[in-house]
């Protein structure tokens, strides 16, 4: 069970606003305290998964949930969904559309780079029902607040 858990939308192709769920969650984590490598981790792995869903997802929103040994990182659309996971995770895949890549994203490093930093990824999508990745991340001697 969760101590404390905090959810934020996210609403498709709504890049205005998009990554202000992930920092959100950075801000919340540095006023607790955490240690600032971790914040990092947590922040990338977030800003992947919530401009993931901005371009390819439909509605979602992004969820923290801190617990005294772990933090849990969820991001959830209703988007279109990823045909081939496996493809997905590799390096330098990508399915942005050429809108997306002149703005500078499409480089098919998301999923990797969300792989690369949480302790654990669990990455649950079909075809034309939306995605559901969680990450987590094991609190760690020296990773609490002070």
């Amino acid at each position: 069970m969760a101590g404390l858990v905090k959810s934020f939308n996210i609403k498709a192709r709504d890049f205005n606003h998009a990554g202000e769920a992930s920092i959100s969650v950075q801000s919340l984590l540095k006023s607790m305290n955490y240690n600032p490598k971790l914040i990092r981790r947590i922040a990338i792995c977030g800003y992947e998964g919530e401009m993931n869903a901005v371009m390819h997802g439909g509605d979602g929103f992004l969820r923290i949930e801190i617990d005294s040994d772990k933090l849990v990182l969820e991001v959830s659309d209703s988007g279109q969904g990823i045909e081939d996971i496996e493809l997905a995770m590799q390096a330098g895949y990508s399915t942005a559309n050429d809108d997306y890549r002149e703005m500078g994203f499409g480089a098919g490093m998301g999923l990797p780079n969300m792989k690369k930093n949480a302790d654990q990824i669990i990455v649950e999508s079909e075809k034309g029902q939306g995605t559901q990745v969680r990450m987590i991340f094991f609190i760690k001697e020296g990773d609490m607040p002070a």
